[in-house]
């Protein structure tokens, strides 16, 4: 299974259980397809560095997943079908990437 970095921008205006909504119907799609979550960082709202939907910001979302290509496609799916998402973004992690963000997340050594 390849390894993927999945970012997506919510409508800042959707209160706190619903984009929690959104990030679990995200997740399930992953899950459910055959893939698994490695990693959930929620950045919150950030300002966009130009209007989407006459939005000036976003609420986002990074997911490092692992999966088939099915599962990839069923995601980019439910993206493009839930209203609330305005844009979403996923990658291919190459190897480098992949030593980068192992290297990112262990602990800093003890002084």
């Amino acid at each position: 299974m390849r390894k993927y970095e999945s970012t997506y921008i919510l409508d800042p205006s959707l209160e706190a259980n619903a984009i929690e909504e959104r990030i679990t119907k995200f997740n399930s799609t992953i899950i459910s397809n055959g893939g698994n979550i490695i990693k959930l960082d929620r950045w919150g709202v950030r300002n966009l560095a130009y209007p989407i939907a006459g939005k000036s910001q976003g609420f986002y979302v990074v997911t490092l997943f692992e999966g088939k290509k099915e599962t990839l496609v069923e995601l980019e799916r439910a993206y493009r079908l839930d209203e609330q998402v305005l844009r979403h973004l996923t990658i291919v992690l190459e190897k480098k990437q992949l030593k980068v963000l192992e290297k990112a997340a262990q602990p800093a050594p003890q002084a």
